[in-house]
């Protein structure tokens, strides 16, 4: 079971054809989420079908598997990415952006005036050293986010296997 989590992270996404139309595929989904409806639970139609574990409470890690049904060379295709909510990828990837952005901004501000030798911008070496760690701090959120739902995504792993097994 550690061998397919493993693999899960490191290739996130896959994609199968099926000779399915895409409103049969998107039934075949809703009738197999149904089977599973007391631990999962999900918004399905024709095009999307996105599927989580059903909790008590709402965390911000909470693993999502996201399927999209296309019509492709008169082949329907499904993809499927596991991952975290599109909201919560996007904060974190801005939080990776902003505080990237601000170390190499400050770091050389800092180099420039240690070359020059002005005294003009001291504290620029440590808002640079502030960043770097709280781009650390971010990296091990997303991290500690990864472990506790890594239950949640073995089940979800267990749907899509299921899901392709029918198509």
């Amino acid at each position: 079971m550690e061998e397919k989590l493993n693999s899960l992270r490191t290739r996130p996404r896959f994609k199968i054809y099926t000779d399915f139309d895409t409103e049969t595929c998107a039934q075949k989904i809703k009738s197999l989420l149904a089977l599973h409806k007391e631990n999962l639970q999900g918004n399905i139609n024709n095009e999307v079908a996105n599927i989580w574990i059903k909790t008590e409470h709402n965390e911000f890690w909470k693993p999502h598997l996201s399927l999209r049904i296309e019509k492709e060379n008169h082949q329907t295709v499904i993809r499927g990415v596991f991952g975290p909510s599109a909201a919560v990828w996007t904060f974190f990837m801005f939080l990776y952006f902003i505080f990237s952005i601000t170390f190499m901004v400050f770091i050389t501000i800092w180099f420039v005036t240690i070359q020059i030798k002005s005294t003009d911008f001291p504290w620029a070496i440590h808002v640079a050293i502030l960043s770097i760690i709280l781009l650390l701090i971010s990296f091990f959120a997303t991290k500690i986010g990864q472990i506790k739902a890594k239950s949640e995504m073995e089940q979800l792993r267990d749907f899509a296997e299921k899901t392709i097994e029918d198509l």
